[in-house]
């Protein structure tokens, strides 16, 4: 189904195309209008919604996303959330949640902002879109200096867990084990030698 030109669909589960998602009025209910890289789409949801859903699909709760930047930032008003960190599906929010007019931005599809008049800020993302939003430039620049903190620090765990197990499955390999304990045992003789 179509309204006014922009496909319209029941459901809809973000991915690492996603670049907004924003309230849209139609018809006396709150729907929600995503921007990804190659169109836009009318979902028939709410912001929120897509977001809860998009965290079940990924196999995760909101509650439990929220839960997890608060136990990493110590956020918890406009927290952002890492919907699936594998992808870097990362987004955040401008106002409460439960607002209205909140809008969920993609962290990884902002290219460039700018503040406008009247307290608003204009956001460029990677498709060469721009929307201005109803926040100020102060408020978005701490969203997302605060969505680039918990990327990293997510990032940052993960890497250290990958070169873990990397570790672990080399010492895995019986000529890596023996090669590891004829080293330590070299080490520990000649620090028995240096102690006499």
């Amino acid at each position: 189904m179509k309204l006014n030109e922009r496909v319209v669909v029941d459901s809809f589960i973000m991915t690492r195309y996603t670049m907004a998602i924003l309230p849209h009025l139609s018809l006396g209910k709150c729907y929600s209008k995503v921007i990804e890289e190659d169109g836009e789409y009318i979902v028939k949801k709410r912001p929120l919604d897509i977001i809860e859903r998009s965290c079940h699909y990924y196999g995760a709760s909101l509650k439990g996303r929220k839960q997890g930047t608060k136990a990493i930032l110590g956020i918890t008003h406009k927290a952002p959330i890492a919907v699936e960190p594998k992808n870097e599906i990362y987004v955040f929010p401008t106002a409460s949640p439960n607002d209205a007019h909140c809008v969920w931005i993609s962290h990884m599809h902002v290219i460039k902002y700018e503040p406008s008049h009247r307290e608003k800020t204009i956001v460029y993302l990677k498709n060469n879109k721009k929307i201005c939003l109803d926040v100020s430039y102060h408020s978005f620049v701490n969203q997302l200096y605060r969505t680039a903190q918990l990327r990293t620090t997510l990032s940052e765990r993960m890497e250290a867990r990958e070169r873990k197990m990397q570790y672990l499955f080399r010492m895995d390999k019986p000529e890596d084990l023996e090669k590891f304990k004829k080293a330590k045992k070299q080490n520990d003789e000649e620090s028995q030698d240096e102690a006499y």
